[in-house]
């Protein structure tokens, strides 16, 4: 079971409920003995589905929903289980942590590949009309 603080809860419910365009992500959670990773933006009102970027270490990294029970139900080896990762702190929007993954083939943390995707980003928003322009 994967226990979320009253304040995150209450920030990924805020996010669910207002979807906001492009949130930096609140949560993550992590395989401590493999290379999955989700990073969270929102929790909808059942307080089971997650929103956000899924790696199961696969080399395709995806947007989409989750569920916050079936991720705290895993059992891995050793008695270990998913675990939340409590010094996350989101630095960019998920569209960023989303191209960087796009880039390097799994969530990443390094700095230099994220901000290599927010460059990319923006280049890309500049020559798309199509696309809305956005910081990050």
């Amino acid at each position: 079971m994967i226990v979320l603080p009253d304040s995150l809860r209450a920030a990924l419910l805020a996010n669910g409920a207002e979807r906001p365009t492009d949130p930096v992500p609140l949560l993550k959670l992590f395989n401590p003995l493999g290379p999955a990773t989700w990073l969270a933006t929102e929790l909808d009102a059942d307080g089971d589905t997650l929103f956000g970027l899924a790696d199961l270490g696969f080399g395709c990294p995806e947007l989409g929903s989750f569920s916050l029970r079936e991720i705290g139900a895993v059992r891995l080896p050793f008695g270990l289980g998913i675990e939340r990762d409590r010094h996350f702190e989101g630095r960019f929007p998920l569209s960023v942590y989303a191209e960087a993954a796009r880039q390097t083939g799994g969530i990443t943390e390094s700095s230099q590949a994220l901000e290599r995707a927010a460059i990319a980003l923006r280049a890309r928003r500049r020559d798309d009309p199509e696309l809305p322009p956005r910081g990050g």
